[in-house]
């Protein structure tokens, strides 16, 4: 796999306890989903949350995320982090909070 096995244990442990997680391989890593709804992800050099637009400047301002770029674009509402920062419980932890968040406003996916 082109994703760092450990960093996905990392979420997956973080992810335990929430009801209606799937994992989905995209983007050559795995991603999260809540209620068919991406949460965030594993790639290789590092991770990536799906945070809303809205709180994508408060998740930009946490040392270590940048923007999300796929194919040369910027995706809006989503930041990628470092596989230094993903390890990192705090940082981490105020990620997961907003992409949990952002995903919990959506309407379920039939």
């Amino acid at each position: 796999m082109a994703y760092d096995p450990g960093l996905a244990e990392l979420m997956r442990e973080d992810l335990a306890d929430v009801a209606g997680i799937s994992e989905k391989k995209m983007f050559g890593g795995i991603a999260f989903m809540l209620d068919g709804h991406m949460v965030c992800g594993v790639h290789q050099g590092g991770g990536m949350f799906r945070i809303g637009k809205e709180a994508e400047a408060d998740a930009l301002a946490i040392e270590g995320a940048g923007p999300m770029m796929f194919t040369g674009r910027r995706m809006g509402g989503f930041i990628d982090v470092s596989d230094d920062a993903l390890v990192d419980d705090d940082r981490r932890a105020a990620w997961l909070t907003m992409a949990l968040a952002y995903a919990r406003s959506l309407p379920p996916k039939a």
